[in-house]
């Protein structure tokens, strides 16, 4: 009960198992192919055929090895909620859900009610294990997840305005009332930043190990975590600002500011990259999809936006209103606002968001932050009366990668990766609006014209050195001092003739372009009579 294969050897042929294995790694390939081949054929550069069927080679055993990884090394899928008849995923509620999963997930649903600190905003470390939470009047905490324990909290006794950890659980960033500090998870103070000033927001770009925050003056700052370097300080010119957020795919800052515009910076540049109209009155929120390409924000106007980063233009627009946004690992949408929170879902690939779940919280609690948990499928909420964690299935990525992020890292190798996120730091210059142009060929720019003060010094050295050129001593009667002067003017006036003549060739492009400008311009039908006529032939 076997198949054979066409080239009909008796050593090829596999049992139907085995058939089926292969037609889903073939299926899987082709998920991971780069489109279709080049057609080699038809080429007749034989170095260049060469060169394409190397590359082709190349593309097919990548995706030949992507392909297995997801099939033997990625064994769980991530489900989502699935309605049957005329049932809405949104209206289950989290009950139901709970009374469904297993022990250790319904754990995962509970309020911490602590009313006279808050609200709270929160923040994960990029493995999900830990959880920081601040609340507005002063109040720290930093929590293990899998353990569900305390690790550690503190009293600060001044306003705090956002958290965000570092590059892993042992340290984290707190703005308060009149600077940013930074505490270890023993809540032992290590730093105050007093560069920074009255801190609104906080962001941590890993990979380059910059700490950005924005203050109440709208000023924007990196400051290396590593050395304690100011790596950049710019003033945005567009007044004060608490919505800020960073693209994890290339680490570009991007503010949302009162005028409704969306501003993108990068640490090496004053000015910044993108400056884009989002919406009419005043940015509430923002938050980027994982792989960088979409960017959701929100308005006064009570509209959600899905913007397209690459294109810089809307996909989407969705009625309703969020205070807070944020993307899970999978690319589902949550937008909280008052006391209720939505949460919306590509199904269909094809960026077109709609409403998948919703959650309300006790009436009369005004929701300030939400976040989705990595490799979970839960969502944590801040809100005025303290934190909530409900779940949502399909949000968390379930297959974690233990290089990059490792739930359940011992502290060895929290240590080993910490050295080797030091050495793979990148630099602040590699920060851009498309990072693929790093390492590729830079075109060559057209050559520039040079400037008048250019023009003059290049033609006062060339006077100069054919002032200084020696002449040679000739015969008697042909060595007079009278022809020697003849001879070095002629040479200075053929040094001259170049720069002359590229001057006047400027001088009569500017008179053609003013005259053109001239002729363009419609004159009164009064003063038509004036106007230079064309020559006829």
């Amino acid at each position: 009960m076997g198949a054979k294969q066409e080239n009909g050897d008796p050593e090829d042929i596999l049992p139907p198992l085995e058939q089926e294995l292969s037609h889903d790694l073939d299926m899987k390939v082709k998920k991971y192919l780069r489109g279709e081949g080049a057609d080699l054929e038809v080429l007749k550069d034989k170095k260049l055929k060469g060169q394409l069927y190397t590359r082709e080679n190349l593309y097919g055993t990548s995706a030949k090895t992507a392909a297995k990884t997801e099939k033997w090394l990625l064994p769980s899928a991530g489900g989502y909620l699935e309605a049957e008849g005329i049932e809405k995923t949104w209206r289950i509620k989290q009950d139901t859900i709970g009374r469904e999963v297993d022990i250790s997930s319904a754990k995962n649903q509970y309020d911490i009610v602590l009313p006279d600190f808050g609200p709270y905003t929160l923040d994960f470390t990029s493995s999900g294990r830990y959880m920081a939470a601040a609340g507005r009047k002063g109040h720290l905490a930093v929590v293990d997840m899998k353990n569900m324990s305390l690790i550690k909290e503190i009293q600060v006794r001044e306003t705090v305005r956002d958290v965000v950890f570092l590059h892993n659980e042992m340290f984290f960033a707190v703005a308060q009332k009149k600077y940013p500090y930074i505490y270890n998870r023993d809540g032992v103070e290590l730093h105050c930043l007093k560069e920074h000033g009255a801190v609104t927001r906080l962001q941590f770009l890993k990979n380059h190990f910059l700490l950005a925050s924005i203050n109440k003056y709208g000023q924007l700052r990196y400051q290396d975590v590593t050395m304690g370097e100011m790596i950049g300080n710019f003033r945005t010119g567009l007044g004060r600002t608490d919505v800020m957020q960073a693209n994890p795919f290339n680490g570009v800052v991007a503010l949302g500011h009162s005028g409704g515009t969306v501003s993108m910076w990068k640490p090496t540049s004053a000015v910044p990259l993108v400056k884009m109209l989002c919406h009419p009155g005043p940015i509430t929120a923002m938050a980027f999809h994982p792989d960088g390409h979409l960017m959701a924000t929100s308005g006064k106007e009570r509209k959600i936006k899905i913007w397209d980063v690459r294109k810089f233009e809307v996909l989407q627009t969705i009625r309703g209103h969020a205070k807070t946004l944020d993307f899970s690992q999978k690319g589902l949408l949550a937008a909280g606002t008052g006391s209720f929170v939505q949460i919306f879902g590509d199904f269909s690939g094809s960026r077109n968001y709609s409403r998948y779940m919703g959650h309300s919280i006790v009436k009369g609690y005004q929701i300030r932050k939400v976040a989705f948990r990595p490799y979970e499928d839960v969502l944590g909420i801040g809100h005025s009366m303290g934190w909530s964690s409900i779940l949502i299935p399909g949000s968390g990525e379930p297959n974690f990668d233990t290089w990059l992020a490792n739930p359940f890292e011992t502290t060895k190798q929290r240590r080993e990766k910490e050295i080797h996120s030091l050495l793979d730091k990148l630099p602040p210059e590699t920060i851009m609006l498309d990072p693929s142009k790093i390492g590729t060929v830079k075109s060559g720019k057209k050559k520039e014209k040079p400037t008048k003060k250019e023009m003059e010094a290049d033609l006062e050295t060339a006077v100069e050195a054919a002032k200084g050129t020696a002449m040679k001593k000739k015969t008697k009667g042909r060595n007079k001092p009278s022809k020697i002067a003849v001879k070095k003017k002629e040479i200075v006036e053929r040094a001259k003739k170049p720069f002359l003549d590229q001057q006047m060739v400027e001088e009569e492009k500017v008179a053609k372009k003013k005259r053109k400008i001239g002729e363009e311009i419609a004159l009164p039908t009064a003063l038509q009579r004036f106007a230079r006529q064309k020559a006829t032939a």
